[in-house]
């Protein structure tokens, strides 16, 4: 059985001791970043209008052994960070559990690396359970298909080669041998 093809439970994790510090930086911060970051990367798309599908609503991204979260939100044609929201005492959902955002998406790092290095096709990963959706499922159909799309090869060129690098080194950690990047029709 190949790492991808294991449950998220089994797949490789980062040291709790790598993860202590990343506590400490707080979840608006590093929402912040990862967008500015996106806006960079997805220039071109963003000014295409093809991440119009995310406009004001909220994309939750947990990486869960990282003990990471971003909340990511699209207005005025750029992704920023989303702000919590706030329930006023006496609203419905007061004091329950609020689920503010409307597409959730959730793995460790390893899948994500998976994900980014196309290692792993991410039909597989999301009908695997390795990476989980919650929310709106047209939301995150699109936000799949927008993925999928995307030619990362030549938009992320020598960043590509750091992911690699860390995608093979976290899975020396975890589990052993790594599988190979899945080919592209």
């Amino acid at each position: 059985m190949s790492p991808a093809s294991q449950d998220l439970s089994r797949s490789p994790t980062l040291p709790r001791l790598l993860t202590l510090p990343l506590g400490f930086v707080p979840s608006r911060l590093n929402s912040a970043v990862l967008a500015q970051i996106l806006n960079r990367v997805f220039k071109a798309e963003l000014a295409d209008g093809e991440l119009d599908f995310l406009d004001q609503r909220i994309m939750l991204i947990r990486v869960l052994d990282a003990r990471l979260s971003y909340r990511l939100t699209l207005r005025n044609g750029r992704l920023q960070a989303a702000a919590p929201v706030h329930r006023p005492a006496g609203h419905p959902a007061a004091g329950g559990p609020v689920r503010d955002e409307d597409l959730s998406i959730e793995g460790n790092t390893y899948e994500f690396l998976l994900l980014a290095t196309r290692r792993e096709d991410p039909d597989t990963l999301f009908f695997n359970r390795r990476l989980r959706l919650g929310g709106d499922t047209e939301l995150g159909l699109y936000t799949k298909n927008f993925l999928d799309g995307l030619e990362l090869e030549q938009r992320l060129g020598p960043l590509l080669n750091v992911l690699n690098q860390m995608t093979d080194m976290l899975g020396r950690l975890g589990s052993g041998p790594i599988g190979r990047p899945a080919r592209r029709g």
